[in-house]
């Protein structure tokens, strides 16, 4: 795959912050588009692969919407539109909490996983082409230096 250079955005030298966001913005765009190639080849949208494997580790429990979005790499602004859509596919089932009927829970379904564990192998196939020539002390590396820019819990935005 053949990552164009955004060479007028890199000669500019404003700042080294600057560099690096620019950098790192490439870097997450190349990340995305192998990954992106592996889910759109089974017909689902990077967010809906991202639900998928969120309901996966969440267990026979599921999750509410509100819980899921929690959880998401990307912030989706229709989390119920995608959820809809998944349940539609049979990938995802949705029902309300036995305590309480006023929460809605998703549940992936056996068919969810399934595709997941199709899948599995291709993603991280994907990543390691992206990432794999760094070696394990310069992942770990750059995952620590990310989580420091993006923790997990991000702070709220003013």
């Amino acid at each position: 795959m053949h990552v164009p250079t955004p060479a007028a955005a890199m000669a500019i030298h404003d700042s080294l912050e600057e560099e690096v966001l620019i950098a790192l913005v490439r870097a997450a765009w190349l990340a995305a588009e192998r990954s992106n190639a592996v889910t759109a080849a089974a017909g689902l949208s990077p967010s809906q692969y991202n639900v998928l494997r969120i309901l996966r580790a969440a267990g026979r429990g599921g999750l509410s919407c509100t819980e899921i979005a929690a959880r998401m790499v990307t912030r989706d602004s229709d989390l119920t539109r995608l959820m809809s859509g998944l349940e539609h596919a049979k990938l995802v089932v949705r029902g309300t909490a036995a305590d309480d009927r006023r929460r809605s829970t998703n549940r992936i379904t056996p068919a969810g996983r399934a595709l997941l564990g199709r899948l599995d192998r291709a993603v991280a196939d994907a990543a390691k082409q992206t990432l794999g020539h760094l070696g394990r002390t310069r992942l770990t590396a750059l995952r620590d230096l990310l989580v420091t820019v993006a923790p997990p819990e991000p702070p709220e935005l003013p």
